[in-house]
């Protein structure tokens, strides 16, 4: 069986699981999707992908462009543009994981710069807005009142780019310093982490300096976590939830997760077990 793993930055995790990969006697392979250029007008796609792309784009238009390129011709990819395009856009992450009944912060979404104030009246102070593509928490910001809130909105309106002219406004949880994120292939969770927000920051992206720390999901939780993957359309991907005074809530999943951090505090062998599950894909 070959395997192809595409990436556009070569992280610890492709890295990860190519090693795992050689050790069970796949055949897979490193593909950096920069030096990729396609004829999408020839009837067969010449590139040999093998049996299954495992797609580790942190892009998410390239990501996107080329799995629907790589479907269109028939090779199975994992996770496929569907789950792709909903992970990578929060508006309709939040959107399915809804219609889904699955527990999430209350979110409106303002269409231009004059709705963005009403609307975060009825969501309340302080909020959180967010871009609706984008990782890392990267322009994630705090608006702890109507001043601040304008003076967000006034920045973002003199950007060119018309999606910015938009606003996805989201309530401000209050929680623990801390999130959770869960790995997890198809319904099988593998790893379940605290990730502990660094000094003078609220964020807890790994990325930013966030710590990690394992623990043992109890049944709402891993129920919640699995619920929500299945409304995205289920693949390889990283749930993030928040423990609020209600309950758990999930606020994010993503499409290629990264578990560097979560492998480092867990016994889990994480790659082996995404690969495993991509294995049963393709067998199915």
């Amino acid at each position: 069986m070959k395997i192809s793993i595409t990436f556009d930055r070569l992280r610890w995790e492709e890295k990860a699981l190519k090693e795992e990969a050689d050790k069970m006697g796949l055949e897979a392979e490193l593909v950096d999707t920069r030096q990729l250029a396609l004829n999408i007008t020839r009837k067969k796609l010449r590139n040999g992908f093998g049996d299954l792309v495992l797609q580790r784009c942190i892009s998410h238009y390239r990501s996107l462009f080329l799995t629907k390129i790589l479907e269109n011709y028939g090779v199975p990819v994992i996770n496929s543009v569907d789950v792709s395009e909903v992970c990578g856009n929060k508006l309709l992450t939040s959107m399915l994981l809804t219609k889904a009944g699955v527990p999430t912060p209350k979110t409106y979404v303002a269409l231009s710069a004059d709705c963005a104030i009403p609307a975060a009246a009825s969501v309340g102070y302080p909020l959180v807005l967010k871009p609706f593509v984008g990782s890392w928490g990267r322009n994630v910001s705090i608006a702890s009142d109507e001043q601040a809130l304008a003076t967000i909105v006034e920045l973002r309106e003199s950007m060119q780019n018309p999606i910015e002219h938009m606003y996805y406004i989201q309530e401000y949880v209050k929680r623990p310093p801390r999130d959770i994120r869960v790995v997890i292939a198809g319904q099988d969770i593998i790893a379940t982490i605290y990730r502990h927000a660094p000094r003078n920051d609220w964020r807890t992206n790994v990325a930013r300096g966030a710590t990690a720390s394992s623990f043992k999901p109890d049944e709402e939780l891993a129920e919640v976590v699995q619920k929500a993957a299945k409304a995205v359309g289920g693949g390889v991907l990283g749930v993030n939830a928040m423990e609020s005074e209600d309950g758990y809530l999930i606020h994010e999943v993503n499409n290629t997760v990264e578990f560097k951090g979560a492998q480092s505090v867990t016994k889990a062998r994480i790659a082996r077990r995404i690969l495993k599950y991509v294995v049963s894909s393709v067998r199915r």
